[in-house]
């Protein structure tokens, strides 16, 4: 923690230039480092996207200014960060170069339920998902049911299977509570690798789920990742990691944030040299769809620019 041993009274226009200061070049003269993402900056390791004087943390789904930043990440307080973005006392900062990145926290499964009632009874009959799609992610010990708090848990393994990821949704019907188990790892988000050339992302487990749920023909035999949020850290890895797969389907959701984060990763690929396609769903996101579609009030589920084949998603 940094301190400060008085009460710095600041000016208006100070405070405005703390708020608007440029967080790249603050988080380089910290000496870290970050990278390119679309247009936007990543702060290498910490999965926050970084644009002027604002930032998104994909894993809190949080975001703010550049004071609120200093205050979340360096642990420090108004004063302190207000200081620290004017370039006042820095160098008086017991605080070596590199020294500033947090410790991951150790990764650890929540512990389990001794049954998965709440859980199928929520994806089941409020979700909708298709009873033989949800057995087979139960049976490979990727959705469980936790036991304090009755969370529908979906697991992210690495490619020895061992569990590296854990997203965690509530199974409340009023609730719309959602979050990564502490010590995830991105890129290891919940996810199906095929042996086709195909991988579908998405930005939720349940949006794969009800995705897979509508196209059931031959599903095993692509591949499918969901984010855990816009960042694009979990499609990278599995790209990587993968060879075979040299198409990739964004099929992220409707509305301002879904969008912008497919021109983003888009991009992104398209650079890399992937194939990378589209496909919208008509609704705000694929589980949305899914539910209106057994309620027979949705159109077509997929009326954008990306055509399923038979060979891709039945």
């Amino acid at each position: 923690m940094i301190t400060t041993p008085n009460f710095v009274p600041f000016t208006p226009q100070q405070l405005h230039d703390a708020k608007h200061a440029d967080l790249a070049a603050f988080l380089e003269a910290q000496g870290e480092q970050l990278k390119r993402s679309g247009s936007e900056l990543e702060w290498v390791d910490h999965h926050v996207t970084i644009r002027g004087h604002t930032w998104f943390d994909q894993y809190d789904h949080k975001g703010g200014t550049a004071i609120d930043f200093v205050k979340k990440y360096f642990d420090a307080s108004f004063q302190d960060a207000v200081q620290m973005l004017l370039g006042q006392n820095v160098a008086a900062v017991p605080v070596e170069p590199h020294q500033r990145q947090r410790e991951r926290e150790a990764f650890a499964l929540p512990p389990k339920n001794e049954n998965m009632r709440r859980v199928y009874a929520y994806l089941l009959k409020q979700r909708c998902i298709d009873r033989k799609v949800l057995d087979h992610f139960v049976h490979q010990k990727m959705i469980y049911e936790s036991d304090k708090f009755h969370n529908a848990v979906f697991v992210g393994t690495d490619e020895d299977g061992s569990p590296k990821h854990a997203h965690k949704r509530s199974t409340a019907s009023n609730k719309g509570w959602r979050q990564n188990q502490a010590g995830s790892e991105a890129a290891y988000a919940f996810h199906h690798i095929g042996t086709s050339g195909t991988i579908y992302v998405f930005e939720a487990p349940i949006d794969a789920l009800s995705f897979i749920s509508m196209y059931q023909k031959d599903w095993q035999q692509h591949s499918y990742v969901a984010l855990c949020g816009v960042s694009s850290e979990a499609i990278m890895h599995q790209l990587s990691a993968h060879e075979n797969l040299r198409e990739v389907v964004l099929c992220l959701d409707n509305d301002e944030a879904g969008q912008q984060a497919t021109e983003r990763i888009t991009q992104a690929l398209q650079d890399k040299g992937y194939s990378v396609s589209t496909l919208t769903p008509a609704d705000k996101d694929w589980n949305q769809t899914l539910q209106n579609l057994h309620s027979q009030e949705a159109p077509e589920p997929c009326p954008h620019t990306h055509t399923l084949s038979s060979q891709q998603a039945g």
